[in-house]
């Protein structure tokens, strides 16, 4: 079924290429007889470029797992308030720019911080390429600002790392020792009112050996929540194991950073001076709140356009 619906919108997109073209060539013989249609005219070639710069992005995305869902954590780094509050607008950021390409998203987990922020937030991205897409932005994330929490207006530096994970499906089978979990459950954080749950129904699930966790709030049947914790679990343990084979294969992308403060894969620069600079791409947007408010796009091509060159 995959795989139909794989062949049916790559039909879909290819006559919707011929619609266009064929538009675009109508309006040219109607402005070549002197008919006023700059106005439709350029809206057609706008929206053919965005097709376009759509469909060579996704030519981009070959790898196993590029097409699935994903599954993104977001944790507060050093900083303190700030990267806490950082780490919120990190939320904010990806959200939105998951409404601007069509994804739908679900909140797994929310953890606030006591001031302001979070300490960590895990959601899931549901639609074609969400994990391919979004593996340029593993890392850590760093942010310079005029502190809100400052008192002395001075300029502070946050940071919070963001991990994303292919979101797999039971045809991948992935084995867990039951003697190697450690499940927790606890009150769920809600943001209050008639949002507070007032049983343990929240789950959280530690793999020993690994050190991995995956949490789960969003229901308020603890069955629910611990059956989407171990999904998610799964997904963190595939994507681990392919790690290491990219690792013993040699085959791990060069620029891709270890997360760990110090070793920033992004920079956000609000002051002195505004502007938005990936360091292992040297791509660089000055429209600093265009980014925050969801706008990735030249960071994932450049990137994806960056991994793709290095495995040619």
């Amino acid at each position: 079924m995959r795989e139909k619906k794989r062949v049916e919108d790559a039909i879909a997109t290819d006559a919707e290429l011929v619609r266009r073209n064929a538009d675009i060539a109508a309006y040219f013989e109607l402005a070549h007889e002197g008919e006023h249609v700059d106005s439709d005219l350029e809206r057609e070639i706008d929206a053919l470029q965005q097709l376009v710069d759509r469909l060579e992005t996704e030519t981009l995305l070959s790898g196993e797992n590029d097409a699935r869902n994903a599954i993104v954590t977001i944790h507060a780094g050093a900083g303190g308030v700030d990267s806490q509050d950082w780490a919120d607008m990190l939320l904010r950021m990806y959200l939105r720019w998951a409404e601007r390409q069509g994804f739908q998203t679900v909140l797994y987990d929310y953890q606030p911080a006591e001031e302001a922020g979070i300490k960590s937030a895990t959601f899931g991205v549901n639609g074609k390429y969400a994990f391919g897409l979004l593996t340029s932005e593993i890392g850590v994330h760093r942010l310079v600002r005029i502190s809100p929490f400052d008192q002395a207006k001075r300029r502070h530096t946050s940071f919070a790392s963001v991990f994303v994970s292919p979101e797999i499906d039971e045809s991948i089978e992935v084995v867990i020792k039951p003697e190697d979990l450690r499940v927790d459950t606890y009150r769920s954080s809600g943001k209050g009112g008639q949002h507070v749950n007032t049983t343990d129904s929240a789950v959280r699930i530690t793999h020993i050996p690994t050190g991995l966790v995956s949490s789960c709030q969003n229901e308020r049947s603890q069955h629910k929540n611990r059956d989407r914790a171990m999904s998610m679990l799964r997904s963190k343990l595939y994507e681990l194991e392919l790690e290491k084979k990219r690792e013993a294969t040699k085959k791990i992308e060069d620029s891709k950073l270890d997360i760990d403060f110090g070793s920033q894969i992004r920079s956000y620069v609000l002051q002195p001076y505004r502007m938005v600079k990936d360091h292992r791409t040297k791509e660089e947007v000055g429209d600093v709140d265009r980014v925050l408010d969801g706008d990735l796009q030249p960071f994932i091509r450049s990137y994806l356009t960056m991994r793709r060159a290095e495995k040619v």
